[in-house]
């Protein structure tokens, strides 16, 4: 009897001595789980912080360049008076807008392309008074867009098209259906003018060179001819000038694939002559 009592608190010292430990064990255990976490966590909490502070300046700095890219700080208005066009430069609180950049010899250039694309104007307006400018016009009846080319001082500006109509709005025009040449050789006016493009794909830079049949342009506008372009819903201006040298080398970049109208300026004698070409980007 001595002997299993014995035995018996032996045994139950044992599992005592055993629950003890694994007690003592599991709470440092657990304890150091904790700190462990509560480390992690901070640190994770301190990496956030400076994440969202990155974040912070970068969309600040994202939103500023969206304002000033894409919505621009100068708001052309256009008014009908009289047989003139007249162009009001206005910023984003109202106020006239007159510091202007000198640009190939003008304050400002005004393309005027016709709903259909079919009619094309290259204008200078004059000015008299601060930020409005005036120009005569012989435009038929119809529905146009005008593309006001200007380089205000100090200030974020992106050509943007101004519809404008002519006459009765009757809500019927005829929109542009472009359809690529098959043959990029113009004549008009007695001289020939011939374009080769060095590729017709997207987002590659693009040289356009134009075969003027031995003839020597003049200069014009500070240039040996200038380049207009637009894409066929009129959206996309582009205004390009000619590489520096003695031929009408012209260079540009097309960030979208689709069909584009050309038309390409060259004095003669004098007067100058517009050559329209349409082509398909891919």
């Amino acid at each position: 009897m001595k002997k299993w009592m014995v035995s018996a608190i032996a045994y139950l010292l044992v599992v005592m001595g055993a629950y003890y430990a694994y007690s003592s064990y599991s709470e440092t255990g657990a304890e150091e789980v904790s700190h462990t976490d509560e480390a992690h966590n901070n640190d994770e909490k301190t990496k956030d912080a400076a994440s969202e502070e990155d974040s912070g300046h970068d969309d600040s700095h994202n939103e500023h360049e969206s304002e000033t890219s894409v919505e621009g700080d100068v708001q052309p208005l256009i008014q009908l008076e009289n047989e003139e066009i007249i162009i009001t430069l206005k910023n984003n609180n109202g106020e006239i807008v007159s510091d202007l950049e000198v640009n190939h010899e003008k304050l400002l250039h005004l393309i005027v392309v016709s709903s259909d694309l079919k009619e094309y104007k290259h204008l200078h307006p004059e000015t008299d008074e601060p930020g409005i400018f005036k120009v005569k016009h012989n435009l038929k009846p119809g529905e146009y867009k005008a593309f006001i080319d200007i380089k205000p001082k100090d200030l974020a500006y992106n050509v943007k098209p101004v519809p404008f109509v002519i006459g009765e709005d009757h809500g019927d025009h005829e929109h542009n259906s472009l359809e690529p040449d098959s043959n990029l050789s113009k004549q008009i006016g007695g001289h020939s003018a011939s374009l080769a493009l060095s590729s017709f794909k997207v987002n590659e830079q693009i040289k356009l060179k134009f075969n003027l049949n031995g003839e020597v342009p003049e200069q014009y506008l500070g240039a040996l001819g200038h380049v207009v372009i637009l894409d066929e819903k009129a959206e996309n201006y582009i205004h390009v000038h000619p590489l520096e040298g003695n031929e009408p080398l012209f260079e540009t970049e097309f960030t979208n694939p689709g069909i584009y109208k050309i038309w390409a300026e060259f004095q003669f004698d004098g007067e100058v002559f517009v050559f329209p070409y349409v082509i398909e980007i891919k």
